[in-house]
């Protein structure tokens, strides 16, 4: 395991991070205790130390168990976890990024981490109520306090992500040092706008279902009952399984595994990239972390590319159209060296 700077910040974390969500059996699909410190430990022999929870998985659980197996060794861990999502139903001051939710909900979990800070706290899911100074003074009051580190921002638009770091920038507070969003061959929408900010403001980016939910393991692509196959998952396409059929292609080629060249399209995008893999058993993991071993040739990087390519729209399409790239440039567009360019 190597490890990357966690983009404007001097926090080094390994270049995969273990998502947690599975540690806990509250919600039907998770695992148990014992099955999760197995987990928990290949990854951190592995050389992993950036561990991805937050105060919902599993009803808390996920927190509870990632505190006890960290105990040991809390210095060690980076530590990530989020607040914004409801802790108690039919209260609305339990939920949502505002102030008072922030700090009951780091809090608890603190409480339930059994430390007293928080490596990298991640504002959940934007609420679109909550006054952007409101969060970004709480979080550095939370910082200046000690109990935080170093803040992230997950699953919120790109132009309110820009706009609060701009606000931090100039007011002197802690700003957004990384970006969690989905992302995967499936899911390329995010290029349009947020990867293009993350890349400029020096953010790094922790994706998550970088597998699509297991379709880009290959495993649904055997199963030829379509109306079974739809009953496992609302996500399964024709096009998600032709995507997964190519990605099944190159790794029958290179002797790898489709999950492997899946997770290193993704590692290999520019950037600061950390895919948050998560696993329910060891055998799952481990193949996994076997996506370190190898890079993907230029030629697989592109074929895959091209296989899952999306429309742009607008302006990114109208922008580099012929006519409008002549208007703007005069014809000097290929003797400009651009190193602005993402």
């Amino acid at each position: 395991m190597n490890y990357k700077l966690f983009g404007k910040s001097g926090l080094r974390v390994s270049e995969l991070a273990l998502g947690t969500m599975t540690f806990g059996e509250e919600w039907g699909w998770g695992v148990n205790k014992e099955e999760s410190k197995k987990v928990f430990y290949m990854y951190a022999n592995a050389g992993g130390n950036f561990i991805d929870t937050a105060n919902r998985y599993t009803e808390g659980t996920s927190e509870e168990y990632v505190g006890e197996f960290i105990k040991a060794d809390r210095d060690h861990f980076v530590v990530a976890t989020k607040y914004t999502l409801f802790t108690k139903r039919d209260d609305p001051n339990f939920s949502g990024n505002h102030r008072k939710n922030m700090m009951q909900a780091l809090d608890a979990s603190l409480k339930r981490l059994n430390t007293d800070f928080i490596d990298l706290y991640w504002l959940h899911a934007w609420d679109f109520t909550t006054p952007e100074d409101e969060i970004l003074r709480a979080l550095d009051d939370m910082v200046r306090a000690g109990k935080i580190l170093y803040i992230g921002i997950s699953d919120t638009p790109a132009w309110i992500v820009s706009r609060m770091n701009a606000i931090a920038e100039l007011r002197g507070w802690t700003q957004f040092v990384g970006l969690q969003i989905k992302y995967s061959l499936l899911e390329r929408t995010v290029e349009r706008e947020l990867l293009p900010m993350a890349h400029k403001l020096d953010m790094a980016v922790t994706p998550w279902a970088v597998l699509g939910g297991g379709i880009l393991s290959g495993k649904y692509n055997k199963n030829k009952d379509e109306e079974g196959r739809a009953k496992i998952y609302k996500s399964i396409n024709d096009d998600n399984l032709r995507i997964a059929g190519e990605v099944i292609k190159i790794a029958n080629d290179i002797g790898k595994t489709p999950s492997q060249v899946a997770l290193n399209w993704v590692r290999q995008q520019p950037g600061v990239i950390i895919p948050i893999i998560g696993a329910k058993t060891e055998k799952q993991l481990k193949d996994n972390l076997e996506c370190l071993n190898f890079t993907l040739s230029e030629k697989h990087m592109t074929q895959l590319s091209e296989t899952s390519k999306i429309d742009m729209g607008f302006p990114h399409d109208f922008l580099t159209s012929e006519t409008i790239v002549d208007i703007i440039y005069g014809g000097t567009k290929d003797k400009i060296d651009n190193h602005h360019k993402y």
